[in-house]
C-alpha cells in the first residue's frame, strides 16, 4: 500500500501508527507545511518518507489531517494529483463546505467526506498514539457520491481499526457535531479563561484544583490553529448551541438566587440520565 498523509500531526500519525500495524509493508508518506513536523514523524517512525503533491498521483490512499480552513483550500488541489484508483479520506470535524467545495471537482468520485470522532487534546507528530481509533464512531457523508471500488477500500481499513461506521448527511452532522462536541469545547475554554481571570496568583489553582476540575478543563488544552476555523465553518449551529446553553445556565443561576434547592436537585437529578444514555460508547481518558 502507498499510503500519503497529509498532516502528520495527533490525528494524521496515529493513522500511521495503526496502518504500520495492520499493513507492515505499507510505504507512507508523509506532507506538512511544517517542515519540522515532517522530520519529527520521519524520527518517530510514525512516516517512511518525505513528499510532495507529486506523490499523490501514484498513491492508492490519502489522509488528509489539517485544520478545516486549509482543508477547503487544499482538497480540490489533492483531487487534481490523485490517480483515477486513490482514495481521498479527510477527517474534518464540519463536512457541509467541505463536501460543498468539491462537490463539481472531476474527480469527487475520489473522495469519502469522513469525520473521526477520536482525539485527545494533544497535537503535533509526538502526540500520536497507538489504537486511537478502536471502538470510535466515523462519521461518513454522501457516500453515494464516492466510487463503490474505493469506498471498500477505504471500509476494509475502517473495519481493521475496529471503528463503527455512521452515514449522515452533512447538514445533520454539522447540526449534531456542534452540540456533542464543538460547544463542549467552547465549555472547557471558557472555564479555563474564568478560572484564570479570577484566581490571579496560578499556585492556588494548582493547589485547589481536583480531578473533576482538570477532566473539565482539559479541552482548553486544544490547539486554537484547529478550533478556531471549525467554529468560523459550524458558526451558525454553534451559536444556537451557545443560546440553548446559555438559557441553561441563566435558569440555573436563578434557582441559586431564588434559593430553590428543591429544583436545583431536580435539574442534576434528571441530568444523571446521561450515564444511560453513554452507557455502551467507549470513552478514554483522552477522547474528545
Amino acid at each position: 500500500m502507498n499510503l500519503v498523509i497529509i498532516g502528520v500531526g495527533l490525528i494524521g500519525g496515529s493513522f500511521a501508527k495503526d496502518i504500520k500495524r495492520l499493513y507492515p509493508d505499507a510505504n507512507i508518506i508523509g506532507i506538512d507545511k511544517k517542515e519540522a513536523h515532517v522530520d519529527e514523524a520521519l524520527e518517530l517512525q510514525l512516516v517512511d518518507q518525505k513528499g510532495t503533491y507529486d506523490a499523490l498521483a501514484t498513491a492508492d490512499m490519502v489522509f488528509v489531517s489539517i485544520p478545516v480552513d486549509a482543508l477547503v483550500k487544499e482538497l480540490p488541489k489533492i483531487l487534481d494529483a490523485v490517480g483515477d484508483e486513490t482514495v481521498v479520506m479527510d477527517a474534518g470535524s464540519t463536512k457541509k463546505l467541505i463536501c460543498e467545495t468539491v462537490d463539481n471537482h472531476p474527480k469527487r468520485r475520489n473522495f469519502l467526506a469522513c469525520h473521526p470522532i477520536a482525539g485527545t487534546e494533544f497535537s503535533g507528530p509526538s502526540a500520536a498514539i497507538n489504537g486511537l481509533y478502536e471502538g470510535k464512531t466515523n462519521i461518513i457523508c454522501e457516500v453515494e457520491k464516492t466510487a463503490f471500488k474505493l469506498q471498500e477500500k477505504a471500509l476494509e481499513i475502517f473495519q481493521k481499526l475496529k471503528m463503527r461506521i455512521r452515514y449522515m448527511n452533512p447538514e445533520a452532522h454539522d447540526k449534531h457535531i456542534a452540540y456533542v462536541s464543538h460547544l463542549s469545547h467552547i465549555s472547557s475554554f471558557m472555564l479555563g479563561k474564568t478560572v484564570i481571570e479570577k484566581e490571579k496568583n496560578e499556585r492556588d489553582i494548582f493547589d485547589m484544583a481536583g480531578s473533576g476540575f482538570e477532566s473539565t478543563v482539559r479541552l482548553a488544552k486544544s490547539s486554537p490553529d484547529m478550533w478556531t476555523p471549525i467554529f468560523e465553518q459550524n458558526k451558525e449551529n454553534v451559536v444556537e448551541t451557545l443560546e440553548e446553553y446559555i438559557h441553561n445556565l441563566e435558569r440555573f443561576k436563578q434557582l441559586l438566587l431564588s434559593g430553590d434547592f428543591e429544583n436545583v436537585y431536580k435539574e442534576m437529578n434528571n441530568t444523571n440520565r446521561i450515564k444511560q444514555i453513554l452507557k455502551g460508547i467507549p470513552l478514554t481518558k483522552n477522547e474528545n
